[in-house]
């Protein structure tokens, strides 16, 4: 990490913030790669999942809650967009930490992101398990197997290219979006000629015609919020990359504000769209809320195919976990605040080490699939839950320290810009606060989460004493190489 002086006769003090681990990297990531990264990252379990336990929970109010906290999601990933027209870079987020904060700032972010993918990819290897053992072929094999296989295929083929990976993304986004285009279109037929399901005619008197918008009050929405920001987790992901594309100017700017519409019509629609075809209590955690409404129409088949959508769905969060914590951790390790091996690159201009590190913690993962098959999933998920609040939570820091120094002149905002500054930025961490709090009532598994907060704490105190030498080493001959 260095920083080098921009020869600029009207402003001779600006300086250009350099980030050496974004050296090296493939430029192969197409628009139609971003695009669709930006899709899948917005699209996932927790819609396709997720989203029946949540209508059974809060009733078609779930709607209202999905579309302010994408409101939110939305403000995030456009102030990270703002940060990357600034200055792309594979670092990200952590990479703007270390700009506007100093290199604790960088080394929290880095490590609370790292915990977020890996907790995740344990998550997720698990319920690739679980998703596989619903065809009787698997029905036999060790979740631990399937977990184990699914991780090594999903490494192999990251640890190839990021064009490789790019198309793997591109792809599975393709299932998940055609699988909702399909549904939305076959529910808005179904409402068109009022076809009974069941003998239940849709149609919008089923969300007030069963307890209204709020069946079981106001407590029960506001507790369903924090699943659904972790359902928008990874819309941070078009940051990392943006490092690894071409005229990131012209491709960023469109595929992040489209992520608001894709939002309002792919998580708002669909739950408006469910709750007029059956009654909100008609849903059932643990079941796809899809899956509820086609087979009550007889439709065959229609749980192999909605297993397959979020088994895709499964299979590109592992993905692109694999391939964000590789790049953030090859910017961590060029300050001093990751492993050096972290920092190794193949022929590929795949940063391995960082990759290789992430599918150790999730071989981990296996164990827990061995040991606690039932429990793995609930035991990792809601740690993933704090670190993505925290990312989150930095990157609109970040955002309003850049804010903060433009007015200074000491750096220049790009035009496209997150609107309502500061004001979007405090009221987004105060959002994140919030629902941080909200944890602490979802008994046991969120308040056991908070209560281990302090364990992170310590954890991360013990470890930048452990790295300050090598960091302030890294620091020393980042401007030694700048003087030569």
């Amino acid at each position: 990490m260095t920083d080098r002086t921009v020869r600029d006769e009207g402003r001779p003090e600006l300086r250009e913030h350099v980030d050496v681990g974004d050296m090296g990297y493939s430029k192969s990531l197409k628009a139609r790669h971003i695009n669709m990264i930006a899709i899948g990252g917005a699209i996932g379990t927790g819609l396709f999942l997720g989203a029946g336990g949540r209508l059974a929970q809060a009733g078609p109010a779930l709607a209202i809650a999905y579309a302010v906290c994408g409101v939110f999601a939305f403000f995030v990933v456009r102030a990270l967009g703002e940060l990357i027209l600034y200055r792309p870079s594979s670092g990200a987020f952590v990479s703007y930490a270390r700009e506007f904060m100093g290199e604790k700032g960088a080394f929290v972010a880095g490590w609370m992101y790292f915990l977020n993918w890996a907790t995740t990819g344990i998550a997720d290897i698990t319920a690739i398990s679980l998703y596989a053992h619903y065809w009787s072929l698997f029905t036999p094999v060790p979740q631990w197997v399937l977990a184990l296989a699914a991780l090594v295929i999903v490494l192999a083929l990251n640890l190839v290219s990021v064009k490789l990976f790019g198309e793997m993304e591109f792809w599975f986004a393709i299932i998940k979006v055609g699988a909702l285009v399909v549904f939305m279109a076959v529910g808005i037929g179904l409402l068109a000629v009022a076809h009974p399901i069941d003998g239940t005619v849709p149609g919008p008197q089923l969300i007030f015609d069963n307890g209204g918008v709020l069946p079981n009050g106001l407590v029960p929405l506001i507790l369903v919020v924090q699943g659904i920001v972790f359902a928008y987790a990874a819309i941070e992901l078009v940051g990392v990359a943006a490092g690894e594309t071409k005229d990131p100017e012209k491709i960023m700017p469109k595929a992040i504000n489209s992520i608001m519409w894709r939002i309002g019509i792919f998580y708002v629609g669909s739950v408006i769209l469910l709750s007029m075809l059956l009654p909100w209590d008609a849903y059932q955690k643990g079941e796809s809320p899809f899956v509820t409404v086609l087979s009550h129409l007889g439709v065959p088949a229609v749980g192999d195919v909605m297993n397959l959508v979020v088994l895709t769905a499964a299979m590109s969060s592992l993905n692109s976990g694999l391939y964000s914590t590789g790049r953030i951790l090859r910017s961590m390790a060029a300050s001093g605040s990751a492993p050096k091996f972290t920092g190794l690159m193949n022929r590929s201009q795949v940063p391995y080490g960082g990759i290789l590190l992430t599918g150790a913690v999730c071989v981990l993962g296996v164990g827990l699939n061995y040991v606690v098959p039932a429990a793995a999933f609930e035991i990792v998920l809601n740690f993933a839950a704090i670190a993505i609040i925290t990312t989150w939570g930095m990157i609109m820091l970040c955002h309003l320290l850049f804010v903060r120094k433009a007015k200074t002149g000491a750096v220049s905002r790009p035009t496209y810009r997150l609107p309502g500054s500061p004001i979007t930025q405090l009221v987004t961490i105060a959002f994140l606060l919030s629902v941080a709090v909200l944890m602490w009532f979802d008994v046991p598994a969120g308040r056991v989460t908070l209560l281990c907060v302090p364990v992170l704490v310590a954890a991360l105190v013990i470890g930048w004493f452990c790295v300050r030498k090598r960091v302030d080493a890294a620091q020393v001959l980042g401007e030694t190489d700048e003087n030569h």
